[in-house]
């Protein structure tokens, strides 16, 4: 997959078929037209093209802030995995945002000569989302390129999308934002140093620095695979949260993970946590007797239950 930030001195794509949208979190919805792209551009004899941008388009049209189900690079190695050919990614600016629906279509007909464009059934696009799916299919008269509009993916009569994994994973509910996701949720991070608390209990963990636009879920303890930098994975469990046991700081947010048979230094390094399945709510407990307790039940459950989650 060829990934490009500009139009500049691309190579010439053959007949190429679009889609446009940011696809935070390319869930089943998003996947089921990536499916569609591929396919169209093989009738054509082409290639398949991604059009997205960085920064989210809510940054700069209103300042709102919004956590990311992806960071860019999770987002495109996602893609990469589904078989698209190209993925241009420009960048989002407010002067970009007043381009009015046809002329954004126009601009990227003028930059691709795309033979086809494929549009999710809700995708709107151009000034104040104003473009919509039959004014693609007006401009494709005069400049001759097949439309095709995609369904809505449903799960349990449910239209998936973005914000409703946001918002499931915000609430804790990770099954379900895994089946809406079409795979297991991730965090990813580099190791950093932390108190060294974990390693007097026994449950040396592994303190995570993530990157400020990802989205992490509720505070609870986590069944986690995790994959390291040489690429062997390993079974643990996630601590999302304040530490309340240990930690009067209740501003300061912890992500660590506990990685089962591992003694490994990988300080500096970046991991990836899959995350499985919720185990529990964080809890305050009487002291750190009564935690280790609970960590040691935490770690038997997730070993017990490994197999339902395979």
């Amino acid at each position: 997959m060829k990934v490009y930030h500009h139009f500049n001195a691309i190579d010439i794509i053959p007949n190429p078929i679009i889609t446009v949208g940011m696809l935070d979190g390319v869930h089943l919805g998003h996947q089921k037209i990536l499916q569609a792209l591929i396919n169209k551009a093989k009738y054509h004899n082409g290639k398949s093209v991604i059009i997205t941008f960085w920064p989210h388009p809510r940054l700069v049209i209103s300042n709102e802030p919004i956590l990311l189900l992806n960071t860019l690079d999770e987002k495109l190695s996602l893609i990469r995995e589904k078989g698209v050919d190209y993925v241009f990614i420009l960048p989002f600016t407010r002067e970009f945002s007043m381009l009015s629906p046809d002329k954004f279509i126009l601009f990227l007909y003028e930059e691709l000569k795309f033979k086809g464009i494929i549009i999710g059934y809700d995708h709107h696009f151009g000034k104040d989302g104003s473009g919509n799916f039959n004014l693609v299919k007006k401009i494709s008269k005069s400049f001759i390129f097949d439309v095709v509009q995609v369904s809505a993916f449903k799960k349990n009569n449910k239209n998936i999308s973005s914000t409703k994994i946001r918002n499931l994973l915000l609430s804790g509910n990770i099954l379900r934002a895994n089946e809406f996701l079409g795979y297991h949720y991730t965090i990813s991070g580099t190791v950093i140093k932390g108190n060294k608390l974990g390693c007097r209990l026994g449950f040396p963990t592994a303190n995570l620095k993530i990157p400020q636009e990802k989205l992490i879920p509720a505070n609870g303890v986590y069944a986690v695979k995790v994959f390291c930098r040489n690429g062997q994975s390993f079974l643990g469990m996630l601590n999302i949260g304040k530490k309340p046991t240990v930690n009067t700081d209740t501003k300061k947010l912890f992500i660590e993970v506990h990685i089962f048979n591992f003694d490994r230094d990988i300080y500096g390094e970046s991991i990836t946590a899959s995350i499985l399945d919720k185990i529990r709510d964080e809890k305050k407990f009487s002291n750190t007797n009564e935690l280790k307790k609970q960590l040691e039940k935490d770690k038997q459950i997730i070993s017990q239950r490994i197999n339902h989650w395979s």
